[in-house]
């Protein structure tokens, strides 16, 4: 058996022995408990469901029902039960002699009361001394969204979250105080309820989630030690509570709309501007002038590609349970249909979280995530009209889509287009590119109360992923006349154990401490394995159901990689009078990943606040509710490297003697293996206060931090004579510092209208401190026809800015000229300079939420100011015809011409011999601010119309990206096409899948 399944097995056996034992033993000695029933409301006499009810100083507890009521049996009369719920104040009452209590909770607009999750516990919102931003369930389900991510988008300060496509499906990109990795990813670790993940996670349905914290300082992230550089998203799904059972419904149906069209030329303007450049260049004309006046308008590319798409996604949630046991079981079922045929989602998903009370001292849980999803995607982020989205915009509008035989109609029969057009609804729809992915997350846990006030935690989990991918391309596409077929496959295993001991101690009404120790084993496997590419198929019936009636076959491969990590972590937190708040934590990693002597790091942490709220001399006002100010230093890392880049590898190499072929292995001499390489180490400080005035009907908070990554991984050039090409070296480093703000309130707050508005505001600046050498890095070169690197990042500068030319107008000839800035004789890649910035100055959002009576209106708004895009499309679809693809209608309109030689036109002379280079010329303005989402509810009450087993029941209508402000000339300025994972990549627009507009009708129903 091997090793990790012996580890698990142990693992198990003695988590459950233990518990189980314990448990008997302690049944054995345990006192008769007091049964006390009661039950909470609002300071307006409203039940409040979903209370929390606490034995104070113990985690030992219950929760109300949808009445408000709970039952829960405490040891002695002399014990205290701690009531709070998410936007009331936490209220502390004496049990006595039991029976039935009562208890009104006094809302809290600023939520200081409320318990939100950290890294391996729970804290006050109030006695936090680290940066943290919480979002509960009712933001994260206010609106429709497809996954958790999209959730936060505009929740929270110092956040930006991205939806870099539109493509069902897509990956969204979250940044946590700005990019500290050239090489390495950029995104934050997610961990779905104490279990840190390989993969994002979207996986999770939002109607699952209870909350989501954003760990953002260093004090806070630092007990995550090596993967906590960008920042942490925390997860927790909902689980069970003390009641009667308790079902919720939550189904709606949406349509998508492409947000607008790129205005292009008719087939009249195409042709014109066809014979135009034939004029120019002293070639015969393409079309006869009675040739052109039949055209008209011709085809209409976009309108034929794009579709109204729907959407649909059922959720359904069961929770309940006794002071023993408690169960949230649910299940929820997403299809999506993309606004470009081939393209979808569809995913089931089923979760369970259970947990059971052996004894006073003894719980067990267990909880549990299955997805499954299919996911169809189209050829996308590409140039010369050979993908989806480049070939709809460079199509010739004057052929149709099919011939007069029904067939895709072939649109490269052009002599004056040398490149391979293609038919737009032929790649669509002819090119099959689909994945079936089963995901498993699923853990267990025993916590077990030691002695009072001290609580061992012991769990496994697992997280498990298997993508199958088949891409088959018919013979009806001209670039696949036999037809082509692949089939890949990649699977994930990740394995996590933990172990905790916290020690909680109210030590006198001054002091009190919590204090927390663990160690932590992760063991993560991938294995990869693909067919090649198969060709030469007789029919396209079987795709990549049978791989052998293909007659030409190519390389198959495989891979396989693993890595552990071990860690050791420790915090305390200590509080005096409630004012002082200190914290401080450490945390050692182990990793396999590193060469030997540097297999280890340390991250300590240290912050403290004060909560100036509770000093005498805050005593005798009452404008203010609260106080604090907040600082924090601590170090994390980030492992940006894949395994076994310490060391030196083998790779495979053909070779042939005579009529035989030899597979061979040899040193991989693409890079050489750096086993002194470690951890990219990011020290962060942090300043903050938050205020609360009028009984915290107003709240504010702001941060200041300065992030300094060192030792960041770069590749650096090796001479020919080294035998490799490159190796990784520390030798980086990069600075974002930034302010953070958050305003609150509750403007009107009546029985019969309320209203809620938060805006927040975040600013950051990256810089890059030093580099290798103080050498240039480049990003990833765009596509044809420039088929250079747009993105620098150069020492002193902000990171990934865009480099190329500055335009200086146009000559005689209609020619671009180009501005020389070494002061020499002619244009050379010395006069190339910076041209613009893809990172925002600043980022802002706000989000409103009103009631009146039975109506509810919501709307977010999201801005991006200062951002620079680097329109990539505009180098095929506004050339000036030099290939001969359709162009742009402002390239018809505004053009140089011969007869009206402006030098400040647009557009220059249209001439396959006008050249074009990287330069401002494509840099756009990408700053935007758009309606991001509203929504119309309106709330029945079943009960007046005598239906009592519905509780509650709303409709709702909402729609998303519905009004957009911005310069930005194409599709949509929320786009990336390189993705997001790296950060000298960005603000490229390449032929990108645009995001859409959506209308939804909803409802939601409690049974």
């Amino acid at each position: 058996m091997p090793f990790i399944q012996k580890l698990l097995l142990v693992s198990f056996s003695t988590v459950f022995f233990f518990a189980f034992c314990l448990s008997a033993e302690a049944k054995k000695h345990s006192p008769p408990p007091i049964e006390i029933t009661g039950k909470v409301t609002d300071d307006k006499g409203e039940p409040v469901p979903g209370a929390s009810v606490i034995i104070a100083g113990t985690t030992q507890g219950t929760t109300t029902n949808s009445a408000g009521e709970f039952v829960l049996n405490v040891p002695n009369q002399n014990v205290k039960l701690e009531i709070s719920n998410v936007g009331f104040q936490t209220k502390t009452v004496p049990v006595g002699n039991g029976g039935n209590i009562t208890v009104s909770l006094v809302k809290s607009v600023a939520g200081l009361d409320d318990v939100v999750v950290v890294g391996y516990g729970r804290v006050r919102k109030r006695d936090l001394t680290g940066s943290v931003s919480s979002v509960a369930a009712r933001d994260i389900t206010s609106y429709p969204a497809p996954g958790a991510l999209l959730a936060l988008q505009g929740k929270t300060t110092g956040v930006q979250v991205l939806q870099n496509s539109g493509a069902p499906g897509a990956p969204i990109t979250v940044r946590v105080r700005g990019a500290n990795s050239l090489l390495g990813n950029n995104e934050p670790l997610y961990v779905v309820d104490g279990f840190p993940l390989t993969s994002d996670p979207n996986a999770i349905n939002p109607n699952d989630i209870q909350s989501i914290e954003i760990l953002k300082d260093a004090s806070a992230t630092a007990i995550y030690g090596s993967r906590g550089a960008n920042g942490v998203v925390l997860i927790t799904t909902k689980t069970g509570r003390v009641g009667r059972s308790e079902v919720t419904f939550d189904s709606y149906y949406a349509t998508q709309k492409v947000t607008k069209m790129i205005p292009m030329m008719n087939a009249r303007q195409f042709a014109e501007v066809a014979n135009e450049r034939a004029a120019n260049d002293n070639v015969p004309a393409y079309f006869r002038t009675g040739q052109i006046d039949s055209f008209g308008v011709g085809t209409d590319w976009q309108k034929e590609l794009f579709r109204t798409a729907p959407m649909q996604n059922h959720a359904i949630n069961v929770a309940g349970g006794n002071e023993s046991t408690q169960y949230s079981v649910s299940g929820s079922f997403l299809k999506q249909d993309g606004i470009i045929a081939g393209s979808a989602l569809q995913r089931g998903s089923l979760r369970a979280n259970l947990s059971q009370k052996v004894s006073d001292k003894v719980r067990l849980s267990y909880n549990a995530v299955m997805t499954n999803t299919d996911l169809s995607q189209i050829d996308i982020n590409g140039q010369k009209g050979g993908t989806t989205l480049s070939a709809v915009l460079v199509a010739p509008p004057t052929i149709a889509p099919f011939d007069a035989n029904g067939n895709y109609s072939n649109v490269r029969a052009y002599v004056f287009s040398p490149n391979e057009l293609r038919n737009p609804l032929a790649i669509s729809t002819q090119r099959r590119q689909k994945a079936n992915t089963k995901y498993i997350l699923a853990g267990t846990a025993v916590n077990y109360e030691l002695v009072k006030d001290l609580m061992f935690r012991s769990s496994i989990g697992i997280e498990s992923a298997n993508t199958r991918e088949d891409i088959y391309s018919t013979r009806l596409l001209d670039n696949t006349p036999t037809g082509s077929a692949s089939i890949g496959f990649i699977n994930l295993m990740n394995i996590l154990n933990e172990n905790t001991l916290t020690f909680n101690k109210k030590i006198n009404e001054d002091n009190s401490i919590n204090a927390l120790a663990g160690f932590t084993y992760q063991d993560n496997k991938v294995k990869t394995a693909g067919t090649g590419n198969i060709s030469g198929f007789l029919t396209d019936q079987f795709e990549t159901n049978n791989l052998s009636a293909g007659t030409v076959f190519g390389t198959p491969s495989s891979n396989s990689s693993r890595w552990t990590l071990i860690s050791y972590l420790g915090r305390v937190n200590y509080s005096f009078k409630n004012t002082y708040l200190l914290t401080a934590s450490i945390r050692a990693d182990g990793s396999s990943r590193f060469g030997e002597g540097n297999k280890w790091g340390y991250f300590p942490s240290a912050a403290f606040a004060w909560r100036a709220i509770n000093e005498g001399f805050m005593k005798n006002q009452n404008f203010m509710s609260d106080l604090k100010f907040r600082a924090s230093w601590g170090v994390t890392g980030n492992t940006a490297i894949n395994p076994y880049q310490t060391l030196n590898t083998l790779t495979t190499y053909n070779a042939v003697f005579g009529d035989t072929r030899y597979v061979g292995f040899a040193p991989n001499n693409n890079s050489l293996a750096n086993p002194a390489l470690k951890w990219e180490t990011t020290i962060q400080t942090d300043f903050g206060f938050d205020i609360g005035v009028l009984r915290d009907r107003l709240s504010l908070s702001f941060d200041y931090y300065n992030k300094d990554t060192r030792d960041l991984l770069a590749s650096i050039q090796l001479p020919t004579s080294a035998g490799y090409s490159n190796t990784l070296s520390n030798v980086g480093r990069i600075r974002n510092r930034g302010i953070e703000l958050g305003l609150n309130g509750m403007i009107i707050d009546t029985r019969a209208v309320k209203w809620s508005m938060g805006v927040n505001f975040t600013k950051n600046k990256s810089k890059a401190i030093k580099l290798a050498g103080g050498s240039d890095v480049f990003g990833e070169a765009i596509p044809q026809p420039l088929s250079v690197s747009v993105n620098l990042v150069r020492e002193g500068l902000p990171v990934g800015v865009f480099y190329g030319f500055l335009e200086d107008g146009l000559d005689a000839n209609g020619a671009i000229k180009y501005k020389d800035l070494d002061g020499k004789a002619g244009i050379t890649n010395a006069d190339r300079t910076i041209i613009g910035d893809p990172n925002p100055d600043f980022i802002y959002n706000m989000n409103s939420r009103t009631s009146f009576k039975n109506f509810e209106l919501n709307f977010s708004i999201q801005g991006v100011q200062g951002n620079d895009i680097f329109n990539v499309n505009k180098t095929a679809a506004a050339n000036s015809f030099y290939f001969g693809e359709n162009q742009i209608s402002d390239v018809y309109f505004n053009h140089w011409t011969s007869s009206k030689p402006d030098p400040t036109a647009k557009y220059p002379k249209l001439s396959t011999k006008t050249v074009f280079s990287a330069s401002d010329r494509f840099v756009e303005d990408g700053s935007f601010l758009r309606l991001k989402n509203i929504q119309l509810g309106y709330n029945i009450q079943p009960s007046k119309f005598g239906v009592r087993w519905i509780k509650n029941f709303q409709l709702y209508v909402s729609g998303q990206n519905l009004l957009t402000a911005t310069k930005y000339s194409w599709y949509d300025p929320e786009i990336n096409t390189r993705g997001g994972t790296n950060s000298f990549s960005n603000g490229i627009d390449n032929a990108g899948y645009p995001n859409a507009k959506t209308y939804t009708i909803g409802a939601r129903m409690t049974l």
